[in-house]
């Protein structure tokens, strides 16, 4: 039976597709600028990949505080479509802000505003699923709001690289092209928002009874943390998670920067990264389908075991033509195992919950990837190879399957 998607979920979707052409920008152009900047400012390539990815660190760090207590606010009823406007419009505006920057440090400064407001929205978006579709429907349509984020957000992206690349041909500097770049994703972001905000509803929440809404989402907040310590599927679910997805999350965060240092064609990582969002769409939409005959917890390991191979084929890595493989075949499974991944947490928490536990599940996604870039930057520094640093990841994946496999073993609560 052909599975066909409601209104609401397709509105959900599209805030896929708006955020996912931040996501591009951030591991696509956003380094290869600032790499502009530091290089104008005598920093030296690896310098550069170890400054980028201690920005990126301290972002995901205020994410790992924050994200759980935005979460359990936003469980409270009436709170979440207001807290998922504050943290789009304030990444948004730092995105037009980050476009016009002239100073590498001020542009680091704005990145991680702007990283850290987009990841906080995601923690309320995530929480939304509940909301709008069934637990039987959620593995196809989380899988599906990757896929359309990936073709999507190519729109914005081939724009932005007309404008990136051919500036001069078009009687542009290359600070106004980036400006006009950085500008055309924010206005992208906010549009393919509106249709959510506007006929989003909160059917999944927890009554307040207190005048201290502040107060009443950390008593909240500590309860969830009691509730782990005795639901040890969830326990173990997100320490796997912290550990595999820190590895995802920093390929795509230094992907570009990573190749940059390796001394790369600029103009050919754009492609190739234009590819991988290519190759993405149809495979989310096959593990989506994979996931109606399979079981989800057998697909989610089989993209583990995979990214374990790609972060080894990181350590030999120094062609063009060889990141164009590496391109493809993160492609292949980026989407699946991030929604799988999402899905799958969905069916094993309490949706009046959701909230809190997204919040969590943000710690241990973009706000733990703090970890991966730290390696990543540290070996880099004192091995002086780069390639080095991406292999370290290899055992970020060993430790995510071992502990998803002995969390699968136990039944759901």
């Amino acid at each position: 039976m052909k599975f066909k998607l409601n209104s609401m979920e397709k509105k959900w979707i599209l805030y896929d597709v708006g955020n996912s052409a931040f996501t591009l920008l951030v591991s696509t152009i956003m380094p290869i600028y600032f790499n502009y900047l530091a290089d104008q400012a005598g920093i030296s390539e690896v310098n550069y990949l170890a400054y980028w990815g201690y920005a990126v660190s301290v972002a995901t760090i205020i994410v790992a505080v924050l994200g759980p207590i935005v979460g359990t606010a936003s469980d409270t009823k009436g709170r979440r479509k207001k807290i998922f406007l504050a943290a789009l419009l304030i990444g948004a505006i730092g995105c037009v802000f980050l476009g016009f920057s002239q100073s590498w440090i001020w542009f680091l400064l704005l990145f991680v505003i702007a990283k850290s407001a987009y990841s906080l929205s995601l923690v309320v978006y995530d929480s939304m699923l509940p909301d709008v579709t069934s637990e039987d429907r959620a593995d196809e349509v989380s899988a599906q709001g990757y896929a359309w984020g990936y073709i999507g957000s190519c729109i914005p992206f081939i724009l932005s690289l007309v404008l990136v690349l051919f500036y001069d041909k078009i009687g542009l500097t290359m600070k106004a092209a980036m400006g006009l770049a950085f500008l055309l994703v924010a206005i992208w972001w906010i549009m393919m928002s509106l249709p959510l905000l506007r006929h989003y509803e909160q059917t999944h929440y927890q009554a307040t009874g207190s005048a201290n809404n502040l107060a009443a989402s950390f008593k909240r907040l500590g309860g969830i943390f009691s509730e782990l310590k005795k639901n040890k599927k969830i326990l173990f679910f997100l320490i796997a998670f912290f550990f595999y997805i820190d590895g995802v999350y920093t390929i795509i965060d230094m992907a570009t920067a990573y190749g940059t240092a390796l001394g790369l064609d600029s103009t050919g990582l754009l492609l190739a990264l234009l590819v991988t969002q290519i190759v993405a769409f149809p495979a989310a939409l096959i593990f989506g389908k994979l996931s109606r005959k399979v079981n989800s917890s057998r697909l989610i390991t089989v993209c583990i075991g995979a990214y374990f191979l790609i972060a080894m084929y990181g350590i030999i890595l120094k062609e063009q033509c060889q990141f164009w493989l590496l391109a493809i075949a993160v492609g292949m499974f980026q989407g699946a195992v991030q929604s799988l991944s999402r899905s799958y947490f969905v069916k094993i928490i309490p949706a009046n919950k959701s909230g809190e536990y997204f919040g969590i599940y943000d710690i241990c996604g973009k706000g733990a990837s703090f970890a991966g870039t730290m390696v990543v930057s540290m070996i880099s520094q004192i091995t002086g190879s780069v390639n080095l640093g991406v292999g370290a990841l290899s055992i970020m994946f060993l430790i995510g399957i071992f502990f998803f496999r002995k969390a699968d073993k136990i039944p759901l609560a």
